[in-house]
């Protein structure tokens, strides 16, 4: 099953401000094998497909290293198509010897997780078959253990890594928060992600049409963690896509309710969390 195109809604894009934009076009196009897809007022778009772009960094003026116990970017996480592009991203990671931060399976996903040269955390990740993930009162089951590595490099083809997959997609999006309460009420009850699980007093996974997660938020940082100065290392914002214009307005007039201020600017509607990210609201 998609759990990425309409009626779903779910993050498409994300845009990083980076503190070295050389450094970071090295990185993403080497290690991870993106290319340029376009620059627009200082913004360079990233592609893997050569046509649309998933990810984008700028380097504003005076940048700044990543501002640590912030609100903003845990991870973004990079969907690959299947569990083979997985493991020929484990072998190009150990060949080169680019050092990992995890490499855990969560039941609904295996997944391996590293940083990018300013600290910006990155999940990459296959999920298991949609029929296998298990569920119980609406919660669904995900735990964090250590990743078969052995066995997963077993079930490789043998294929050399060329970088991801063309297919690949922004699989979901994991947020520090300032505070947990403030964020689900933004989220669920503004854009409209319903809660599909609670991990303790200390995080939540929400998402639209059952997936195991589109949104990851938590309070790892902090409660009133503060948001990062301008210019710092980090999320810069993402785009939230919805199956319809009638769909975006609905949670657009439901954050306006709940306090929130929606601006609009050309065809484009966006707003900030509570704990001060920025995002856009799209259309699919």
């Amino acid at each position: 099953m998609n759990f990425h195109t309409r009626p779903h809604t779910f993050v498409e894009t994300v845009q990083l401000i980076v503190e070295d934009l050389n450094r970071s076009l090295s990185f993403y196009q080497d290690i991870l094998g993106f290319s340029v897809l376009k620059e627009e007022r200082g913004v360079v778009f990233l592609t893997l497909d050569g046509h649309n772009s998933i990810l984008s960094v700028v380097q504003p003026e005076n940048a700044k290293p990543k501002q640590p116990r912030t609100s903003g970017l845990y991870h973004f996480a990079l969907l690959l198509p299947n569990r083979n592009e997985l493991a020929k991203v484990l072998r190009h990671f150990i060949d080169i010897g680019y050092p990992l931060q995890g490499a855990s399976d969560h039941l609904v996903s295996e997944a391996l997780y590293l940083a990018d040269p300013d600290g910006n955390g990155i999940e990459i990740y296959v999920d298991r078959d949609s029929n296998e993930w298990k569920w119980e009162n609406g919660q669904v089951e995900m735990t964090t253990e250590p990743l078969d590595a052995k066995g997963l490099l077993a079930e490789s083809d043998g294929s050399t890594y060329e970088g991801l997959p063309k297919e690949t997609i922004m699989g979901h999006l994991h947020l520090h928060v300032s505070d947990l309460q403030e964020a689900e009420s933004f989220y669920c009850e503004g854009l409209g992600f319903e809660v599909v699980l609670r991990y303790s007093n200390h995080a939540l996974f929400i998402s639209t049409g059952g997936y195991h997660h589109h949104l990851g938020l938590n309070i790892w940082n902090g409660q009133g963690a503060p948001a990062p100065d301008k210019h710092r290392a980090g999320l810069k914002q993402f785009t939230v896509v919805y199956p319809s214009a009638e769909a975006r307005d609905e949670a657009a007039a439901r954050l306006g309710k709940l306090g929130n201020n929606v601006q609009q600017l050309e065809q484009s509607l966006f707003v900030k969390d509570p704990s001060g990210t920025l995002m856009e609201l799209a259309i699919d």
